[in-house]
């Protein structure tokens, strides 16, 4: 195949777009700074207002009334904010992915008005995208046909550096098999990088009033994005992470993967297009949408399930990336985790990666074990040393932060079940007593592991499902400190034969897919039932095990 990395041109009569212009490039950002400052300042000034009329005209506003004027404030925002994004797309709509998922954090009007940034941007024609396909995989005596017998001309999902189609690849190509291609964006790249600079200054010039630091955000999302228009790197960080994940932490077991990771077609793979295979199902963007289409109850038991199932494949697959390898997937969002046909979850887009070193890895570890273990939410030397770790993280609190606040830090971002944080700090993120004010700067290094962690913690909240990534993730730790000691190697050593507990974890396995299996093939009054009495189950088992750690 033609692996050329030269800038596209044209590919049998179809023009490709050119780069923008110097010009192109101010006028884009002119149209940023035109629309987003009245979107801060209209802020600034509704509190004023507020203000004005309590302190000078005594006209004192109820919850009630401020809640109305606020959400009339939120649903201007909103409107004005997605208007932009829509005009200007490219990486903003990355941004949109976060708020989008951050249910917990921003108002409703925002999460809800930017949901639709997910996964459905305007595609580029059908035409443009072959031309791009043909260019970068085709040899020079083959037709667009002599690769693919199918490719849908509606894209699979459109997002802001690449599009994906569904396509069957020819005998002549290991077929009939059924693909997805992952097409880029030509001359996507220094628009992107264009737009990421403007954000990274908003957030420099807000510093001060925004909850978090997001200029470091932005500065490591910056980092990463580089890497996000070379599809080679995507393939190769696809496989490295499905090996990690299908054998234990030192390679002597296979282990079960609780979600779907496509694998790519060795041979099809070059710097702007890559083909791997093809997942069957929805993202989770769309989830809720397709369930009512059906006649599915979003809050159904079988929904509640299926949810309780998402929140562990999701923190099991994170935490044995970060924890053991510390190299993962590091944009995650619901346009990237697919809820497919069959019930099972797929995970897509490697096209943003992190690694971390061994020493922060280990430190990350401890963290967690210490958040795990520790005797109740109010042991002065749990929370002692639970700071210090944080700390030892890298973690840079303000001056005049209270002694606890390290400690509350790491429990709000890592432990959703507590419900006092020490320091008397509230759970709120835009609280102005969050421990989250207390934070001078947060390490580079970890803030794509925050923004995984933020993501299963804005699930379980939507959910509403209480959720301790500490105690989901502390055996993993536990785990990977042991391999990092060597505790391993002798095990490894002794290992001969079929163990009795390898026989135990199969027979459990092979019991829990009969079991799901047959769950889903039962009358649907019936198999709401036994997914209510499962549900009831797993939650009274949450609640003891609250109550439990509560009580020590």
């Amino acid at each position: 195949p033609n692996l050329s990395e030269e800038a596209p041109t044209a590919s049998e009569g179809v023009e490709f777009p050119a780069p923008l212009s110097k010009a192109d490039r101010l006028k884009r950002a002119a149209t940023f700074w035109g629309n987003a400052l009245p979107i801060v300042a209209s802020y600034f000034g509704k509190n004023a207002e507020i203000q004005i009329r309590e302190r000078l005209l005594g006209q004192c506003l109820n919850d009630e009334e401020c809640e109305v004027i606020w959400d009339e404030q939120h649903e201007a925002g909103a409107e004005k904010l997605s208007s932009t994004i829509t005009e200007l797309k490219g990486f903003y709509v990355k941004t949109a992915q976060i708020i989008a998922s951050r249910a917990d954090l921003f108002p409703k009007q925002y999460t809800e008005k930017l949901s639709g940034f997910t996964d459905n941007l305007d595609p580029m024609p059908v035409e443009l995208a072959k031309a791009v396909v043909s260019q970068e995989l085709l040899r020079k005596d083959e037709k667009f046909e002599d690769m693919f017998i199918e490719f849908d001309e509606v894209p699979l999902g459109s997002a802001s550096i690449a599009q994906v189609h569904r396509a069957v690849l020819s005998e002549k190509y290991g077929g009939p098999r059924e693909v997805a291609v992952k097409i880029q964006r030509p001359a996507i790249e220094p628009k992107l990088l264009g737009d990421i600079a403007n954000l990274k200054q908003l957030a420099k010039t807000l510093r001060e009033s925004l909850p978090l630091d997001y200029y470091t955000v932005f500065s490591e999302l910056e980092t990463q994005l580089t890497d996000e228009f070379d599809f080679v790197k995507e393939a190769v960080a696809m496989d490295r992470i499905y090996n990690g994940l299908a054998r234990s932490i030192d390679g002597s077991e296979e282990t079960e993967i609780p979600l779907v990771i496509p694998r790519p077609v060795p041979g099809l793979i070059c710097r702007r297009v890559l083909v791997m295979d093809f997942l069957k199902g929805v993202p989770l963007s769309r989830a809720r949408e397709e369930m009512l289409k059906k006649g599915i109850d979003p809050d159904s038991p079988e929904s509640k399930l299926f949810g309780r199932k998402l929140l562990r494949a999701l923190t099991y697959v994170f935490g044995r990336s970060i924890l053991e390898t510390g190299f993962f997937h590091a944009d995650p969002h619901p346009g990237n985790i697919f809820v497919l046909d069959d019930g099972r979850i797929g995970l897509i887009d490697f096209g943003q990666v992190k690694q971390i070193s061994g020493r922060r890895r280990e430190t990350f570890s401890k963290v967690m074990l210490a958040l795990a273990n520790r005797e109740g939410d109010g042991n002065a030397e749990d929370l002692k040393k639970i700071g210090n770790l944080a700390l030892e993280l890298g973690v840079e609190l303000n001056d005049d932060a209270k002694p606890e606040a390290a400690c509350a830090v790491a429990m709000w971002l890592w432990d959703g079940t507590v419900d006092n944080l020490p320091g008397g700090y509230d759970k709120g993120e835009l609280s102005p007593n969050s421990p989250v004010k207390e934070l001078k700067s947060f390490p580079q290094d970890l803030v794509l592991v925050g923004r995984s962690s933020i993501l299963i913690k804005g699930l379980s909240s939507r959910l509403n499902i209480p959720w301790s990534l500490a105690k989901e993730w502390g055996p993993i730790a536990q785990n990977a400190l042991d391999y990092s000691a060597g505790k391993f190697a002798t095990e490894t050593k002794e290992k001969s034969g079929v163990r009795f507990r390898d026989v135990v974890r199969l027979t459990k396995r092979w019991g829990k897919a009969k079991a799901t299996a047959a769950v889903t093939k039962l009358p649907s009054p019936l198999r709401t039932r036994v997914a209510a009495a499962i549900v009831k189950v797993q939650e009274r088992r949450a609640r003891k095990a609250l109550v439990v750690n509560k009580n020590k």
